[in-house]
């Protein structure tokens, strides 16, 4: 059982971005032998990784990519296309390798783990699998809390602890995916109340719902919401009413990886509606945020605009486990080498517009 020692951690500060390495870098830019702000949000993007990395010509080698596994109570009601065998067993599909974001992960040549937090089927021993369960899935939320006090303390330790893990090897990016059936009405729910809109508006099809099903998955979060009665300043208490347990786990990761000065780079829905439970609770989080794709699920892009983030990507992606981040390293890391390795109008004895006056 966590206990308030076990979270004092949270309490901890956000890492300050280094804005005299933004501005440098900022300056770098005007000098390469391009119109200015001709690479568009590749520029924005590598200037706030120079403030994050707390130097000039930032660089995306060591990526961590960290999926978060779990079941979710809700699912038992029919809000998913899917069985919640299908945890489990995607569990063991990370594990061996076969998954979309295994397969970019590799590609990327990055650190990957998979983490169980509990499915309502039980894993065997996996030497590729972190076994951190707290119980065989949450609660259902629509007539009781998801987790107790306990269990929502001891999933965001669980983030936590796996960026305590991989911090001795310094990764330049953090993403966290996710696994488990019933998750899109999780984040629904949770950005339903921090926004303090009716689920309508934040209600998408997740695994494949057909518009009927879709309409019957609101009901079932709005009478969660009305059961709840949740304020939008209880972002804890949400997480805890009307998460999961790896939602949990990717907020505490968020907010331990912007303590330790690591970037963080969001997936897609479910992502950043754990996203903003971190700002919520750590409003400095945000500073340390990239966004790697607006995702299908429609409500994605109303999360974004509420973080004022903006996506790399837009591929009608809607799978989740960190697969649209994973694919937009490659974006972040062109960014870097473009910064890096572009010569100056100096260095290429090319006019700019002030020498050209």
């Amino acid at each position: 059982m966590s206990t308030d020692a076990d979270m004092q951690w949270l309490d901890q500060p956000i890492k300050p971005i280094c804005k005299q390495s933004m501005q440098t870098a900022a300056q770098h830019q005007t000098q390469l032998t391009k119109p200015l702000g001709a690479l568009g949000e590749l520029e924005t993007v590598v200037v706030r990784l120079a403030g994050m990395q707390g130097r000039v010509k930032p660089d995306i080698d060591g990526v961590q990519i960290s999926v978060f596994a779990a079941d979710h109570g809700i699912a038992a009601s029919g809000v998913s296309a899917y069985p919640q065998e299908v945890t489990a067993q995607m569990v063991m599909n990370f594990a061996m390798g076969g998954a979309a974001v295994s397969v970019l992960a590799r590609h990327l040549q990055a650190e990957f783990e998979v983490v169980n937090l509990g499915t309502l089927t039980e894993l065997p021993p996996h030497d590729a699998v972190v076994s951190r369960v707290i119980a065989a899935g949450t609660l259902d939320f629509s007539s009781e809390a998801a987790m107790s006090d306990a269990q929502v303390h001891q999933a965001l330790a669980v983030g936590c602890e796996r960026i305590d893990a991989c911090a001795e090897k310094h990764p330049d990016l953090f993403i966290a995916g996710e696994m488990g059936i019933g998750n899109t009405s999780a984040a629904s729910a949770i950005a339903a109340a921090l926004l303090q809109l009716p689920a309508a508006q934040l209600v998408g099809p997740g695994t494949g719902l057909d518009p009927e099903q879709v309409a019957l998955k609101a009901a079932r979060i709005q009478q969660a919401l009305d059961f709840h009665t949740l304020r939008a300043d209880q972002p804890l208490e949400i997480l805890r009413c009307v998460g999961g347990f790896e939602i949990a786990a990717m907020t505490g990761a968020y907010i331990r990886a912007t303590q330790q000065g690591i970037p963080v780079l969001i997936d897609g829905f479910i992502s950043t509606a754990a996203a903003m439970v971190a700002v919520a609770l750590k409003p400095d989080v945000k500073d340390w945020l990239l966004y790697g794709h607006c995702s299908e699920e429609p409500a994605h892009r109303l999360l974004l605009d509420h973080l004022e983030g903006t996506p790399l990507l837009s591929l009608g992606m809607r799978l989740g486990e960190g697969s649209g981040a994973a694919l937009a390293v490659d974006i972040l890391r062109s960014a870097c080498r473009l910064h890096a390795e572009m010569a100056t109008f100096a260095d290429a004895g090319v006019s700019d517009k002030e020498t050209e006056a």
